[in-house]
């Protein structure tokens, strides 16, 4: 099957767009006053506060999605005011360069970053980034595992939203790092081009049977973020761990969806199963109408496929499938 540059079918646009859908107009936080009315275990106005905070950077700062030059709200300390941009630099060979990079995003907070050189397919096709920045960074930012392991409970999507802001606040300031030396650098987090593709085009790690990327780390306990830059970088190369062989046999995320979402065939497919799947792609297609439609009545979004797979329950250092546990951690310190 031929693949075309793809056309903006993301579920969240359809949420305003797609009167024919049943989660058109639904939103994720709909049922949280009344969740908070009737509270259980997992679903209380502490769990709702704590996710909501989760998402504080990634929704308020303008600097995570720059694509140029951040503005300083203040002045610098030193005497003369300059732009590092503006100085020369000689560049090195694109393997230092990468090297550079890698260990700045991991100083800045990323866990893992891979280099790629930028598929076009990939690419949304109502948006245009320049030719010449033709190689994309990707980041995965490990989730915590104790908040990821009580999902579908809100804990669970703390975690998440803390992911996100640990995105913004990487991506901000490997951009500038890339500006500073005279490059230009185009931060993303979901928007622009679809994660995942680029992901392992970068080697971090496989397609899992639940649609998202499983690493050798972390299992699929990450986000994913990326830059796009004209940075003469070094590539890396796609690995291949087993993971579609194993997603084969193992069904355990099709089998822990609450709304089957998830397909359970034994082969992988190009047939897609709602409007929001990518075309001409072999895999095991996920209803995403359905997840989202699980998540308004959830009050939150549910990582429920990420905490069963076996790929990242041996990351877990334990696995408390329930929110007190969660708050009720020995690990916690007092603060005083």
């Amino acid at each position: 099957m031929a693949l075309t540059r793809l056309q903006i079918r993301r579920l969240f646009n359809r949420v305003h767009s797609d009167p024919h859908w049943p989660g058109h107009q639904r939103m994720i936080d709909e049922r949280i006053p009344d969740y908070i009315r009737n509270p259980k275990p997992g679903y209380t106005h502490i769990d709702f506060a704590l996710e909501e905070a989760a998402w504080t950077l990634h929704d308020t700062y303008k600097g995570t999605f720059a694509h140029s030059r951040i503005p300083k709200f203040r002045k610098p300390i030193a005497e003369f005011d300059y732009d590092l941009a503006q100085i020369p630099f000689e560049a090195e060979a694109p393997a230092k360069m990468s090297s550079y990079v890698k260990r700045a995003a991991k100083l800045f907070g990323a866990s893992v970053t891979g280099i790629c050189s930028v598929n076009s397919n990939w690419i949304y096709s109502t948006v245009d980034i320049p030719e010449y920045c033709n190689t994309a960074i990707v980041m995965a930012i490990e989730m915590e595992p104790e908040g990821i392991a009580t999902s579908p409970a809100i804990p669970a999507a703390a975690a998440t939203g803390v992911g996100y802001s640990r995105m913004g606040f990487v991506l901000a300031l490997l951009g500038e790092f890339i500006r500073n030396l005279g490059y230009d650098a185009i931060q993303c987090a979901n928007d622009t081009g679809l994660s995942v593709p680029l992901a392992i085009d970068a080697g971090l790690g496989q397609l899992g049977r639940h649609g998202l990327l499983i690493t050798p780390e972390f299992g699929s306990r990450v986000r994913l973020c990326k830059i796009f830059t004209n940075m003469p970088l070094q590539v890396d190369k796609p690995i291949d761990f087993g993971v579609t062989e194993f997603c084969r046999g193992c069904k355990l995320c099709a089998e822990a969806c609450e709304v089957d979402a998830i397909s359970n065939t034994d082969e992988p497919t190009f047939t897609p199963t709602c409007k929001s799947n990518s075309p001409g792609v072999l895999k095991w297609p996920v209803n995403s109408e359905r997840c989202y439609e699980f998540w308004c009545d959830n009050g939150g979004d549910c990582s429920t496929c990420i905490a069963v797979c076996p790929f990242t329950r041996r990351t877990f250092n334990r696995v408390p499938f329930d929110s007190k546990a969660f708050w009720s951690n020995s690990n916690h310190q007092a603060t005083r």
